[in-house]
């Protein structure tokens, strides 16, 4: 038995069966979320996450976060980003400082870019098609982590095309896979609270099914404490577990907890853009790391069909980050060479990769470099090195 296992026995049933393999309910992931017992959920998310992992690695990768434009056409009340159509700070960044960030990637052993932006109203497909073969030819070895799904889907409706026509010219101009941004809670009642121009659940979902038939690979993500509910955000878990029965295309989920942005100075007021109304979600109060500990657990004992789970030290600091590694994570994320998006909420955390490597070392397993599909892609053994002298995974404590 596990020593910390809360008396409740509905949550020390749920949590056995868990453990042993049995898929969970929406009830079951319900009643987790409400409990406070952190460390046995943590225990038996950890347990999961050896079987499922069983080697003695934890993994990182090396990107960078290349925002091309900061217009969108769209609004999002937690975004401190975004720039409307016209503003003094609006931007779409030139082929030479694109290049640039490439190459800064690349020289630091990075090999993938994360490519995203606005939904901008006035680039056509081909603008997109032309960047990508251009990034193609210049660094073929890259791969091009890019365009969230409410990016695809807004390029869809902008050309006028079929979502699979859209996504097909975009594979073979060279992108590689997509990112799960933009997923937010799906459930539509949370989206149309927060977001306004912007695909809902049903098209968030689409996009990733197409890109899957197609042979493609995606990530998934989930941003939560704010105005979902637990049931929502149990929702939100079963509608990507759903579909990974059907296409098993995500390769990994990330979840973190909502940054409260500082207000930006045109909230409410861009009638223009229809940006009139929301929710001032600058005034919500953060989730803590308990809350974001708790709910990764949950993840990855619901997740029964998603392979990894990441954790988020860009939302919450080195130490939780690592902690992440002891509540179902298998991986550190990203170097995250440049990051903006969350930064301009007011949320600035970073790693140097000795901080990554360590970070997975000191919690007891070897580091390693990996690509988008968690294939290593670093030598090993390493160099005789602090990282390579890792005792083995810290134990939860089994009487």
């Amino acid at each position: 038995m596990i020593a910390t296992l809360t008396s409740d026995r509905e949550i020390d049933t749920i949590l056995r069966r868990a453990i042993d393999g049995e898929r969970l309910h929406q009830e079951d992931a319900l009643a987790l979320l409400r409990s406070h017992d952190l460390t046995a959920i943590g225990q038996a998310a950890d347990i999961v996450s050896r079987r499922l992992h069983p080697e003695p690695f934890r993994t990182y990768n090396i990107d960078r976060n290349i925002n091309y434009s900061n217009v969108c056409a769209a609004v999002c009340d937690f975004c401190a980003f975004y720039r409307p159509v016209g503003h003094d700070e609006a931007y779409v960044l030139s082929e030479e400082v694109l290049d640039q960030k490439i190459q800064e990637t690349i020289d630091l052993g990075g090999d993938q870019i994360l490519l995203q932006g606005g939904l901008h109203p006035k680039l056509p497909l081909d603008w997109y098609e032309d960047l990508l073969r251009g990034m193609k030819a210049k660094f073929p070895q890259l791969n091009v982590h890019g365009f969230s799904p409410p990016e695809l889907w807004h390029f869809h409706k902008m050309a006028k095309l079929p979502l699979e026509t859209v996504l097909k010219r975009l594979m073979d101009a060279g992108l590689g896979s997509l990112p799960g941004g933009g997923g937010e809670i799906l459930v539509d009642r949370v989206r149309k609270l927060v977001t306004r121009g912007k695909v809902l659940t049903d098209g968030w979902l689409e996009v990733n099914r197409v890109w899957h038939e197609l042979g493609g690979r995606s990530s998934c993500t989930m941003m939560f404490g704010h105005v979902e509910t637990l049931e929502e955000r149990v929702e939100h878990l079963e509608r990507l577990r759903q579909q990974q029965d059907e296409t098993r295309g995500f390769t990994a989920f990330i979840c973190w907890t909502h940054q409260p942005p500082h207000k930006a100075p045109w909230f409410g007021q861009d009638a223009e853009a229809g940006r009139k109304g929301g929710i001032d979600m600058s005034t919500l109060p953060p989730a803590g790391a308990f809350e974001y500990l708790k709910t990764q657990a949950v993840a990855r004992l619901y997740l029964d069909n998603i392979p990894n789970i990441q954790s988020s030290w860009v939302t919450q600091g080195e130490k939780v980050g690592q902690m992440a590694l002891f509540f179902g994570a298998n991986d550190m994320g990203s170097l995250m060479i440049e990051e903006n998006v969350v930064a301009q909420a007011g949320t600035v955390f970073h790693l140097s990769l000795q901080s990554i490597r360590h970070c997975i070392s000191d919690a007891g397993y070897i580091p390693r470099q990996r690509n988008v599909h968690y294939e290593y892609i670093d030598a090993y053994p390493p160099p005789e090195s602090d990282d390579a002298k890792a005792t083995g995974p810290l134990l939860p404590v089994i009487v």
